[in-house]
């Protein structure tokens, strides 16, 4: 159960992340509302999933998914270069993610 509310708080992780470039520097009501809402939901999960997970590979998994959701995301929403070299490295970093659920133990 652990591991699936990981993998949750890093989705909130990327709703959050795409949700700064909507508040327009927090300007925009709506927009800041549910980005500071995905932060602390996102947050909260991370906390609990700390409960049982190694600390190290619980906020690695959590930073890992946030950024590999959020450079796929900008590429998808803002036009930004999905070059060879950028998903390889997106791929690199999804393989150390799993190479830690993997190596983390029971």
């Amino acid at each position: 159960m652990a591991w699936i509310l990981l993998i949750i708080a890093g989705l909130f992780e990327v709703v959050w992340a795409i949700g700064l470039k909507y508040t327009e520097g927090f300007t925009r009501l709506w927009p800041s509302v549910a980005t500071v809402t995905a932060m602390g939901l996102s947050v909260l999960l991370l906390g609990i999933a700390m409960k049982t997970l190694p600390v190290g590979t619980a906020y690695a998994v959590w930073v890992g998914v946030g950024a590999v959701g959020t450079a796929l995301l900008g590429m998808v929403l803002f036009g930004e270069p999905a070059t060879v070299g950028r998903l390889v490295s997106l791929m690199l970093i999804v393989a150390g993610i799993v190479g830690l659920k993997l190596f983390s133990g029971p």
